[in-house]
Protein backbone atom coordinates (compact mmCIF):
# COMPACT_ATOMS: atom_id res chain seq x y z
CA UNK A 1 0.00 0.00 0.00
CA UNK A 2 2.88 2.35 0.78
CA UNK A 3 4.32 1.86 -2.71
CA UNK A 4 0.95 2.80 -4.15
CA UNK A 5 0.65 5.99 -2.11
CA UNK A 6 4.17 7.07 -3.10
CA UNK A 7 3.07 7.14 -6.75
CA UNK A 8 -0.66 7.83 -6.46
CA UNK A 9 -0.07 11.10 -4.55
CA UNK A 10 2.00 12.81 -7.29
CA UNK A 11 -0.43 11.37 -9.84
CA UNK A 12 -3.22 13.21 -8.04
CA UNK A 13 -1.18 16.43 -8.07
CA UNK A 14 -0.56 16.14 -11.81
CA UNK A 15 -4.29 15.51 -12.32
CA UNK A 16 -5.07 18.66 -10.35
CA UNK A 17 -2.63 20.67 -12.46
CA UNK A 18 -4.25 19.29 -15.61
CA UNK A 19 -7.72 20.25 -14.37
CA UNK A 20 -6.49 23.77 -13.62
CA UNK A 21 -5.09 24.06 -17.14
CA UNK A 22 -8.17 22.66 -18.92
CA UNK A 23 -9.99 26.02 -19.19
CA UNK A 24 -6.86 27.58 -20.70
CA UNK A 25 -6.53 24.60 -23.03
CA UNK A 26 -10.13 25.00 -24.16
CA UNK A 27 -9.53 28.65 -25.02
CA UNK A 28 -6.17 28.04 -26.66
CA UNK A 29 -6.58 24.61 -28.28
CA UNK A 30 -5.06 26.00 -31.47
CA UNK A 31 -1.77 26.72 -29.63
CA UNK A 32 0.70 23.81 -30.00
CA UNK A 33 2.54 24.83 -26.83
CA UNK A 34 -0.59 24.52 -24.70
CA UNK A 35 -1.38 21.13 -26.20
CA UNK A 36 2.17 19.97 -25.48
CA UNK A 37 1.95 21.04 -21.81
CA UNK A 38 -1.38 19.27 -21.31
CA UNK A 39 -0.14 16.14 -23.10
CA UNK A 40 2.89 16.01 -20.80
CA UNK A 41 0.70 16.36 -17.70
CA UNK A 42 -1.79 13.74 -18.89
CA UNK A 43 0.89 11.18 -19.75
CA UNK A 44 2.75 11.94 -16.51
CA UNK A 45 -0.41 11.26 -14.52
CA UNK A 46 -0.90 7.95 -16.35
CA UNK A 47 2.70 6.95 -15.59
CA UNK A 48 2.24 7.56 -11.84
CA UNK A 49 -0.98 5.54 -11.72
CA UNK A 50 0.14 2.66 -13.94
CA UNK A 51 3.57 2.29 -12.27
CA UNK A 52 2.15 1.77 -8.77
CA UNK A 53 2.49 -1.90 -7.67
CA UNK A 54 -1.26 -2.25 -6.83
CA UNK A 55 -2.12 -1.10 -10.37
CA UNK A 56 0.50 -3.40 -11.87
CA UNK A 57 -0.96 -6.39 -10.05
CA UNK A 58 -4.52 -5.43 -11.05
CA UNK A 59 -3.62 -5.01 -14.75
CA UNK A 60 -1.76 -8.32 -14.83
CA UNK A 61 -4.70 -10.05 -13.21
CA UNK A 62 -7.32 -8.47 -15.49
CA UNK A 63 -5.42 -9.21 -18.72
CA UNK A 64 -4.35 -12.69 -17.66
CA UNK A 65 -0.84 -12.01 -19.03
CA UNK A 66 2.09 -12.26 -16.62
CA UNK A 67 3.94 -8.92 -16.44
CA UNK A 68 1.60 -7.32 -19.01
CA UNK A 69 2.09 -4.05 -17.11
CA UNK A 70 5.79 -3.98 -18.03
CA UNK A 71 5.41 -2.84 -21.67
CA UNK A 72 2.40 -0.73 -20.65
CA UNK A 73 4.35 1.22 -18.02
CA UNK A 74 7.56 1.40 -20.05
CA UNK A 75 5.69 2.50 -23.16
CA UNK A 76 3.79 5.19 -21.26
CA UNK A 77 7.02 6.39 -19.67
CA UNK A 78 8.59 6.60 -23.13
CA UNK A 79 5.62 8.64 -24.32
CA UNK A 80 6.16 10.95 -21.33
CA UNK A 81 9.81 11.36 -22.30
CA UNK A 82 8.78 12.20 -25.85
CA UNK A 83 6.30 14.77 -24.47
CA UNK A 84 9.17 16.41 -22.57
CA UNK A 85 11.18 16.76 -25.78
CA UNK A 86 8.17 18.11 -27.71
CA UNK A 87 7.52 20.66 -24.97
CA UNK A 88 11.17 21.74 -25.08
CA UNK A 89 10.93 22.19 -28.87
CA UNK A 90 7.90 24.46 -28.55
CA UNK A 91 9.37 26.39 -25.62
CA UNK A 92 12.63 26.96 -27.50
CA UNK A 93 10.66 28.41 -30.41
CA UNK A 94 11.94 29.08 -33.91
CA UNK A 95 10.34 29.03 -37.37
CA UNK A 96 6.93 27.29 -37.07
CA UNK A 97 7.67 24.96 -39.98
CA UNK A 98 10.96 23.84 -38.38
CA UNK A 99 9.27 23.28 -35.02
CA UNK A 100 6.55 21.20 -36.69
CA UNK A 101 9.14 19.07 -38.49
CA UNK A 102 11.12 18.53 -35.27
CA UNK A 103 7.93 17.67 -33.41
CA UNK A 104 6.88 15.10 -36.03
CA UNK A 105 10.38 13.59 -35.96
CA UNK A 106 10.31 13.37 -32.15
CA UNK A 107 6.88 11.73 -32.16
CA UNK A 108 8.08 9.26 -34.79
CA UNK A 109 11.25 8.36 -32.88
CA UNK A 110 9.63 7.94 -29.47
CA UNK A 111 6.64 6.21 -31.04
CA UNK A 112 9.02 3.74 -32.68
CA UNK A 113 10.75 3.14 -29.34
CA UNK A 114 7.35 2.50 -27.72
CA UNK A 115 6.46 -0.01 -30.44
CA UNK A 116 9.88 -1.61 -30.05
CA UNK A 117 9.27 -2.05 -26.32
CA UNK A 118 6.07 -3.96 -27.06
CA UNK A 119 7.76 -6.14 -29.70
CA UNK A 120 10.70 -6.95 -27.40
CA UNK A 121 8.29 -7.97 -24.62
CA UNK A 122 6.37 -10.25 -26.97
CA UNK A 123 9.46 -12.07 -28.27
CA UNK A 124 11.08 -12.17 -24.82
CA UNK A 125 10.30 -14.52 -21.95
CA UNK A 126 9.23 -13.13 -18.53
CA UNK A 127 7.26 -15.93 -16.86
CA UNK A 128 7.61 -14.78 -13.22
CA UNK A 129 5.49 -11.82 -12.14
CA UNK A 130 7.56 -9.02 -10.62
CA UNK A 131 5.73 -6.02 -9.20
CA UNK A 132 8.66 -3.90 -8.01
CA UNK A 133 11.92 -5.25 -9.44
CA UNK A 134 11.21 -6.45 -12.97
CA UNK A 135 14.05 -4.40 -14.48
CA UNK A 136 16.73 -5.90 -12.23
CA UNK A 137 15.19 -9.40 -12.06
CA UNK A 138 15.22 -9.69 -15.86
CA UNK A 139 18.37 -7.58 -16.40
CA UNK A 140 20.16 -10.49 -18.10
CA UNK A 141 17.18 -12.00 -19.92
CA UNK A 142 17.44 -11.73 -23.71
CA UNK A 143 15.03 -9.23 -25.33
CA UNK A 144 13.58 -8.20 -21.94
CA UNK A 145 16.98 -6.69 -21.18
CA UNK A 146 16.84 -4.69 -24.43
CA UNK A 147 13.30 -3.55 -23.61
CA UNK A 148 14.48 -2.15 -20.27
CA UNK A 149 17.43 -0.36 -21.90
CA UNK A 150 15.11 1.22 -24.49
CA UNK A 151 12.82 2.78 -21.91
CA UNK A 152 15.68 3.99 -19.72
CA UNK A 153 17.47 5.61 -22.66
CA UNK A 154 14.31 7.38 -23.82
CA UNK A 155 13.48 8.58 -20.31
CA UNK A 156 17.01 9.87 -19.70
CA UNK A 157 17.00 11.84 -22.96
CA UNK A 158 13.59 13.40 -22.31
CA UNK A 159 14.33 14.40 -18.73
CA UNK A 160 17.75 15.80 -19.63
CA UNK A 161 16.25 17.98 -22.36
CA UNK A 162 13.52 19.40 -20.11
CA UNK A 163 15.88 20.02 -17.18
CA UNK A 164 18.59 21.59 -19.30
CA UNK A 165 16.31 24.07 -21.06
CA UNK A 166 14.47 25.11 -17.88
CA UNK A 167 17.80 25.56 -16.11
CA UNK A 168 19.04 27.82 -18.92
CA UNK A 169 15.86 29.91 -18.77
CA UNK A 170 16.06 30.15 -15.00
CA UNK A 171 19.48 31.78 -15.25
CA UNK A 172 18.22 34.41 -17.69
CA UNK A 173 14.63 34.92 -16.49
CA UNK A 174 13.63 38.41 -15.35
CA UNK A 175 14.01 38.61 -11.57
CA UNK A 176 10.74 40.54 -11.35
CA UNK A 177 8.80 37.53 -12.66
CA UNK A 178 8.85 35.64 -9.38
CA UNK A 179 6.06 33.11 -10.18
CA UNK A 180 7.77 32.15 -13.45
CA UNK A 181 11.19 31.83 -11.80
CA UNK A 182 9.72 29.75 -8.99
CA UNK A 183 7.99 27.48 -11.50
CA UNK A 184 11.17 27.01 -13.52
CA UNK A 185 13.16 26.30 -10.34
CA UNK A 186 10.64 23.63 -9.31
CA UNK A 187 10.77 22.00 -12.75
CA UNK A 188 14.58 21.99 -12.65
CA UNK A 189 14.53 20.46 -9.17
CA UNK A 190 12.03 17.85 -10.35
CA UNK A 191 14.19 17.13 -13.38
CA UNK A 192 17.27 16.64 -11.21
CA UNK A 193 15.34 14.24 -8.98
CA UNK A 194 14.16 12.37 -12.07
CA UNK A 195 17.74 12.15 -13.31
CA UNK A 196 18.56 10.71 -9.89
CA UNK A 197 15.84 8.11 -10.52
CA UNK A 198 17.44 7.27 -13.86
CA UNK A 199 20.90 7.07 -12.27
CA UNK A 200 19.62 4.66 -9.60
CA UNK A 201 17.98 2.48 -12.25
CA UNK A 202 21.07 2.46 -14.48
CA UNK A 203 23.36 1.68 -11.55
CA UNK A 204 21.23 -1.26 -10.42
CA UNK A 205 20.98 -2.55 -13.99
CA UNK A 206 24.73 -2.27 -14.68
CA UNK A 207 25.45 -3.96 -11.34
CA UNK A 208 23.37 -6.94 -12.44
CA UNK A 209 25.34 -7.10 -15.70
CA UNK A 210 28.60 -7.27 -13.75
CA UNK A 211 27.37 -9.87 -11.27
CA UNK A 212 26.67 -7.51 -8.34
CA UNK A 213 23.44 -6.95 -6.44
CA UNK A 214 22.50 -3.30 -6.13
CA UNK A 215 18.79 -3.98 -6.48
CA UNK A 216 17.89 -1.75 -3.54
CA UNK A 217 18.83 1.28 -5.62
CA UNK A 218 16.05 0.35 -8.02
CA UNK A 219 13.43 -0.90 -5.57
CA UNK A 220 13.95 1.37 -2.54
CA UNK A 221 15.62 4.56 -3.80
CA UNK A 222 14.20 5.07 -7.28
CA UNK A 223 10.42 5.13 -6.48
CA UNK A 224 10.61 7.96 -3.89
CA UNK A 225 12.79 9.95 -6.30
CA UNK A 226 10.22 9.49 -9.07
CA UNK A 227 7.42 10.53 -6.73
CA UNK A 228 9.22 13.67 -5.57
CA UNK A 229 10.16 14.52 -9.16
CA UNK A 230 6.53 14.32 -10.29
CA UNK A 231 5.43 16.55 -7.40
CA UNK A 232 8.07 19.16 -8.22
CA UNK A 233 7.36 19.18 -11.96
CA UNK A 234 3.59 19.38 -11.40
CA UNK A 235 4.05 22.23 -8.94
CA UNK A 236 6.39 23.95 -11.38
CA UNK A 237 3.67 24.05 -14.01
CA UNK A 238 0.95 25.30 -11.67
CA UNK A 239 2.88 28.00 -9.73
CA UNK A 240 3.16 30.43 -12.70
CA UNK A 241 -0.57 29.93 -13.36
CA UNK A 242 -1.55 30.77 -9.80
CA UNK A 243 1.20 33.29 -9.08
CA UNK A 244 0.56 35.20 -12.29
CA UNK A 245 -3.19 35.45 -11.80
CA UNK A 246 -4.92 38.68 -10.84
CA UNK A 247 -6.37 37.06 -7.72
CA UNK A 248 -2.93 36.01 -6.50
CA UNK A 249 -1.46 39.45 -7.16
CA UNK A 250 -4.30 41.05 -5.23
CA UNK A 251 -3.84 38.63 -2.34
CA UNK A 252 -0.08 39.18 -2.30
CA UNK A 253 -0.51 42.95 -2.18
CA UNK A 254 -3.25 42.58 0.47
CA UNK A 255 -0.88 40.56 2.63
CA UNK A 256 2.00 43.05 2.25
CA UNK A 257 -0.25 45.89 3.43
CA UNK A 258 -0.97 44.17 6.75
CA UNK A 259 1.58 46.16 8.87
CA UNK A 260 0.12 49.52 7.81
CA UNK A 261 -3.46 48.32 8.16
CA UNK A 262 -2.81 46.95 11.64
CA UNK A 263 -1.32 50.27 12.75
CA UNK A 264 -3.88 52.61 11.16
CA UNK A 265 -7.20 50.76 11.36
CA UNK A 266 -8.02 52.16 14.81
CA UNK A 267 -7.58 55.73 13.57
CA UNK A 268 -9.57 54.98 10.43
CA UNK A 269 -12.48 53.86 12.60
CA UNK A 270 -12.61 57.38 14.06
CA UNK A 271 -12.88 58.87 10.57
CA UNK A 272 -15.43 56.59 8.94
CA UNK A 273 -17.26 53.45 9.86
CA UNK A 274 -15.31 50.55 8.37
CA UNK A 275 -17.20 47.55 7.08
CA UNK A 276 -15.81 44.17 8.23
CA UNK A 277 -14.89 41.73 5.48
CA UNK A 278 -16.23 38.17 5.42
CA UNK A 279 -13.66 35.39 5.04
CA UNK A 280 -15.12 34.41 1.67
CA UNK A 281 -14.78 37.90 0.17
CA UNK A 282 -12.72 37.94 -3.08
CA UNK A 283 -9.10 39.03 -2.82
CA UNK A 284 -9.72 42.10 -4.96
CA UNK A 285 -12.52 43.34 -2.72
CA UNK A 286 -10.45 42.70 0.40
CA UNK A 287 -7.54 44.63 -1.11
CA UNK A 288 -9.74 47.64 -1.93
CA UNK A 289 -11.17 47.59 1.60
CA UNK A 290 -7.71 47.41 3.18
CA UNK A 291 -6.40 50.26 1.02
CA UNK A 292 -9.43 52.37 1.98
CA UNK A 293 -8.84 51.74 5.69
CA UNK A 294 -5.18 52.75 5.33
CA UNK A 295 -6.07 55.90 3.39
CA UNK A 296 -8.62 56.86 6.05
CA UNK A 297 -6.05 56.23 8.77
CA UNK A 298 -3.52 58.46 7.02
CA UNK A 299 -6.11 61.23 6.75
CA UNK A 300 -6.94 60.85 10.43
CA UNK A 301 -3.27 61.31 11.38
CA UNK A 302 -2.51 64.10 8.91
CA UNK A 303 -2.52 66.86 11.56
CA UNK A 304 0.15 65.00 13.58
CA UNK A 305 2.67 64.73 10.70
CA UNK A 306 5.89 66.39 11.86
CA UNK A 307 8.20 67.83 9.16
CA UNK A 308 11.15 67.63 11.56
CA UNK A 309 10.69 63.88 11.97
CA UNK A 310 10.51 63.48 8.24
CA UNK A 311 13.72 65.45 7.66
CA UNK A 312 15.69 63.60 10.34
CA UNK A 313 14.45 60.20 9.16
CA UNK A 314 15.40 61.01 5.58
CA UNK A 315 18.93 61.95 6.66
CA UNK A 316 19.23 58.77 8.73
CA UNK A 317 18.10 56.65 5.79
CA UNK A 318 20.56 58.34 3.45
CA UNK A 319 23.31 57.82 6.00
CA UNK A 320 22.57 54.09 5.79
CA UNK A 321 23.34 54.21 2.07
CA UNK A 322 19.78 54.16 0.74
CA UNK A 323 18.94 55.92 -2.52
CA UNK A 324 16.83 59.05 -2.66
CA UNK A 325 13.56 57.32 -3.58
CA UNK A 326 13.78 54.65 -0.91
CA UNK A 327 14.98 57.13 1.70
CA UNK A 328 11.89 59.25 0.95
CA UNK A 329 9.66 56.20 1.56
CA UNK A 330 11.46 55.48 4.83
CA UNK A 331 10.99 59.09 5.89
CA UNK A 332 7.26 59.02 5.18
CA UNK A 333 6.90 55.73 7.05
CA UNK A 334 8.72 57.31 10.00
CA UNK A 335 6.33 60.27 9.90
CA UNK A 336 3.39 57.85 10.04
CA UNK A 337 4.94 55.97 12.96
CA UNK A 338 5.59 59.18 14.91
CA UNK A 339 2.09 60.52 14.21
CA UNK A 340 0.50 57.24 15.31
CA UNK A 341 2.50 57.20 18.52
CA UNK A 342 1.83 60.88 19.19
CA UNK A 343 -1.89 60.73 18.68
CA UNK A 344 -2.19 57.55 20.74
CA UNK A 345 -0.31 59.31 23.56
CA UNK A 346 -2.69 62.28 23.42
CA UNK A 347 -0.19 64.78 22.03
CA UNK A 348 -1.44 67.99 20.40
CA UNK A 349 -1.55 68.20 16.60
CA UNK A 350 1.43 69.79 14.90
CA UNK A 351 0.91 73.49 14.13
CA UNK A 352 2.31 73.15 10.61
CA UNK A 353 1.82 69.49 9.65
CA UNK A 354 3.82 67.87 6.88
CA UNK A 355 1.91 66.72 3.81
CA UNK A 356 2.71 63.07 3.07
CA UNK A 357 4.15 62.33 -0.38
CA UNK A 358 2.14 60.09 -2.70
CA UNK A 359 4.05 56.88 -1.99
CA UNK A 360 2.95 53.39 -3.01
CA UNK A 361 1.20 51.83 -0.04
CA UNK A 362 3.07 48.55 -0.40
CA UNK A 363 6.41 50.39 -0.27
CA UNK A 364 5.26 52.29 2.82
CA UNK A 365 4.14 49.04 4.44
CA UNK A 366 7.50 47.38 3.71
CA UNK A 367 9.53 50.16 5.28
CA UNK A 368 7.05 50.51 8.13
CA UNK A 369 7.73 46.87 9.01
CA UNK A 370 11.43 46.49 8.15
CA UNK A 371 13.25 49.83 8.41
CA UNK A 372 15.41 50.31 11.54
CA UNK A 373 14.82 54.05 11.24
CA UNK A 374 11.06 53.54 11.54
CA UNK A 375 11.59 51.03 14.34
CA UNK A 376 13.54 53.67 16.25
CA UNK A 377 10.73 56.18 15.83
CA UNK A 378 8.22 53.65 17.08
CA UNK A 379 10.39 53.13 20.16
CA UNK A 380 10.93 49.43 19.50
CA UNK A 381 14.67 49.59 18.86
CA UNK A 382 16.33 52.15 21.06
CA UNK A 383 19.77 50.79 20.22
CA UNK A 384 19.20 50.91 16.49
CA UNK A 385 21.13 53.02 14.11
CA UNK A 386 18.94 56.03 14.83
CA UNK A 387 17.36 56.71 18.21
CA UNK A 388 14.01 58.47 18.59
CA UNK A 389 15.76 61.48 20.10
CA UNK A 390 17.95 61.81 17.05
CA UNK A 391 14.90 61.92 14.83
CA UNK A 392 13.46 65.02 16.57
CA UNK A 393 15.73 68.03 16.09
CA UNK A 394 14.92 71.03 18.24
CA UNK A 395 13.69 72.99 15.26
CA UNK A 396 12.62 72.07 11.74
CA UNK A 397 15.08 72.67 8.92
CA UNK A 398 14.59 75.79 6.85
Amino acid sequence: MTDGVILYAPGAVLSLVLLVKLPTLRRGWDQPLMRAVCALLLVGCLVMVLAAPPTIAAVNRLTGVVNFSAPLVFGTLTAFSGSCVVLVLHWAGGPPAAVRRATRLTVAVFGTVTLLIVVLFVIGDAPVERLRDLDTYYANTPWIREMIVCYLLAHTVGTSALTGLCGMWLRHADTSLRPLRTGLALIVLGGLLDLGYNAAKWAALCARWTGRDWDRLSTDLAPPLASAAALMVGSGFIVPLIGGSAAWRDFSQYRRLHPLWQELRHFAASQVRTVPMAWWSPAGIRLIHRESVIDDGILALARWFDPAVRCAAYRAARAQGLGEERAAVVADAAVLAAASRGRAAGEDPHPEPYRLDCQALTDLAREFRCSPVVAAVRGRDGAAQARPGRLRPSRPPP
